[in-house]
């Protein structure tokens, strides 16, 4: 599968609705059914897609922009930029630029951004995924002029903050908002908790008008709920329908994602600190069932947290087979050893991670089951989920299987690595110095040997601590209804351009 791999968004010229549909949406305002709604609406928790396919290059955009299908980076907010040492970039500015709030857009406003993301006060995903060892600083030439300074070399910067949302500098720091202020093609107008939040086209921006005038978006968890939204026109499109309820071909449309399915284990505490334990959970997990069945038959097994198109990925590296009675005997052999292996575990899922995700966190429970161990399962809601995705770790926590899906849509191995596996990443259950070396020098490395070094990072994590349970390199359906012109492609596992969107 080429993860990479774009589809060409068409872009048509508007022709009238039929009465009902025109009635129930507006000739150029658009519904979006997404599969779980927002906790916050912060610029610098873009990453995350609840937030980001409402809000990234809608409402907030960045200073540069990936574009996925040339694996290359385009100007956005920057109108250029060049590297004037291995450890300094300047950056030219967009000029006449303004935020919704009527805030100047100019380097002060730009050096906010980056300070509010790179604040510890404020636990933010950008700084904890994007920038966590790279110590980006951001200082003004002239009112349109930025220079970074990094304390180490990273040659990826453009590609980096391509992931910073540039947020009005009356956002306040150290806090969350939930009134997101930017200078995109659209405004946040409201978020009516647990219905809809609401964009509006802002009519002053300062690229090209998009054809779109205004969108709402809402949740629903069940994803038969969301596809008939899309079938009837109560809705226009629909993130995350279940294969079984991608039914028609006209409007479900898979496309690849950059998501990875994966069980972090807790691998300090017993008996998941044993690493026999946790090769018999691997072993004990029949990936190849669920294709088809509970997961789509175009998702790939993975043995690494990046799929076949990130820069680092290790293609050596051989699937898991199945194997329960080599699982039962790898437990038979910790117990005669002294391990509790008839402790109880604790498997944690959360609703809607994907689709029929709750099926497979059953299904897996009772693999592991089969093979003797002690599992509770626990599907989390959001907040209580990703109290336990980030550090602090409880001290007293119970050995737990935590489901993660991780997604690295921006083509290189140091979005995936530090943030999950160095000591100091905010989701590691991990703290082996080698390791951290190691992973801090990829980060400095350029072309093949930057890819080379990544490799080995991931094979030391997959075959040497075997740190975790990689699943699958994920797909998505989307249901595309009849009155846009549309093509999912793998940008949209984190953002939605509206601007994208076109009305037949």
């Amino acid at each position: 599968m080429k993860f990479w791999k774009s589809i060409t968004v068409a872009l048509a010229t508007s022709i009238a609705l039929p009465a009902g549909m025109a009635m129930a949406q507006g000739k150029t305002s658009v519904t979006i059914v997404l599969p779980a709604g927002p906790d916050r609406l912060d610029p610098c928790e873009t990453p995350r897609s609840v937030i980001g396919r409402i809000i990234k290059q809608n409402v907030v955009e960045t200073l540069a922009e990936l574009d996925y299908e040339k694996r290359t980076v385009l100007p956005r907010l920057a109108e250029s930029w060049e590297q004037t040492s291995p450890t300094e970039w300047i950056f030219k500015l967009k000029k006449g630029v303004k935020f919704h709030d009527g805030a100047p857009f100019d380097a002060k406003s730009v050096i906010y951004s980056v300070e509010r993301t790179v604040d510890p006060k404020l636990t933010c995903i950008t700084r904890t995924k994007y920038f966590d060892g790279t110590n980006v600083t951001a200082t003004e030439v002239d009112a349109n002029t930025v220079k970074f300074t990094t304390k180490t070399p990273v040659p990826i910067l453009p590609t980096l903050l391509a992931q910073m949302a540039i947020s009005s500098p009356n956002t306040p720091k150290g806090e969350y908002t939930n009134k997101p202020i930017g200078t995109g093609p659209y405004k946040f107008d409201r978020w009516t908790q647990g219905e809809n939040v609401v964009l509006v086209r802002d009519d002053t921006y300062w690229g090209a008008k998009p054809m779109i005038d205004k969108a709402t978006y809402v949740w629903r968890s069940e994803s038969s709920v969301a596809a008939a939204m899309v079938e009837t026109g109560e809705a226009d499109l629909a993130f995350t329908i279940a294969p079984q309820d991608a039914t028609n071909k006209k409007t479900d449309k898979v496309y690849p994602n950059s998501d990875s399915a994966m069980f972090r284990l807790s691998v300090d505490v017993p008996p998941l600190n044993d690493v026999r334990v946790r090769k018999a959970i691997n072993l004990a997990i029949d990936r190849k069932a669920f294709l088809g069945s509970i997961i789509s038959d175009k998702a790939e097994i993975a043995m690494q947290q990046v799929g076949p198109s990130v820069l680092g990925f290790n293609p050596n590296l051989k699937p898991w087979k199945f194997d329960p009675e080599q699982a039962k005997a790898l437990l038979k052999q910790a117990k005669a050893d002294g391990v509790d292996v008839d402790r109880e575990i604790r498997m944690i899922g959360r609703p809607g991670m994907f689709a029929n995700s709750n099926e497979f966190v059953e299904a897996t429970a009772e693999m592991l089951r089969q093979v003797g161990l002690k599992i509770k399962l626990d599907n989390l809601e959001m907040s209580q989920w990703l109290q336990m995705a980030n550090k602090p770790f409880a001290a007293d926590r119970q050995p737990n299987i935590f489901l993660t899906m991780h997604d690295n849509n921006s083509g290189d191995a140091a979005f995936t690595a530090f943030f999950k596996y160095h000591t100091d990443g905010r989701q590691s259950e991990l703290h082996d110095p080698e390791l951290d070396a190691l992973i801090v020098q990829a980060g400095t490395e350029q072309g093949d040997k930057r890819a080379a070094t990544y490799q080995e990072v991931f094979r030391r994590i997959y075959e040497d601590k075997v740190a975790d349970v990689p699943l699958f390199h994920m797909v998505n359906y989307m249901r595309v209804g009849k009155r846009l012109d549309f093509s999912p492609t793998i940008a949209n596992a984190v953002e939605l351009q509206l601007a994208k969107l076109a009305l037949k």
